[in-house]
């Protein structure tokens, strides 16, 4: 399960962000997954406790988006969606599209808890 090492992997990341910013501890990581990216959504959805498990990721929300697949076509210079399983140009049904979107995995946002032991809203 290579999702796992994804997982560390982000996780290490996001701990960096968290220590530049001097956050005790992550709330939410933020994924976009591309369908072509090899990436199970269901696996990271396990591994992730796992992974941050004694990290200042642990107890943190994942929430994982996916992304379109998206071709470029030289054949008549337009960008689009695609099938996973059909990458030809959806305008001209030219085959040999380039890819361009789809087969990322993205770290797209960390939120992080705050260093202050003071309330964010004062009492009223």
């Amino acid at each position: 399960m290579h999702e796992l090492s994804l997982c560390r992997s982000l996780i290490r990341q996001a701990s960096r962000v968290a220590a530049e910013h001097g956050a005790p501890s992550i709330r939410r990581v933020c994924l976009r997954i591309g369908p072509l990216s090899g990436v199970e959504v269901e696996l990271m959805r396990e591994a992730f406790p796992l992974a941050s498990h004694d990290t200042p990721a642990e107890g943190a929300r994942l929430e994982m988006a996916t992304s379109p697949v998206r071709v470029h076509c030289p054949r008549c210079a337009q960008e689009a969606e695609a099938r996973v399983n059909d990458l030809t140009c959806p305008h001209c049904g030219h085959w040999q599209t380039r890819l361009i979107g789809g087969d990322e995995l993205l770290l797209v946002s960390v939120d992080l808890a705050s260093a202050s032991t003071e309330p964010l809203v004062p009492p009223s």
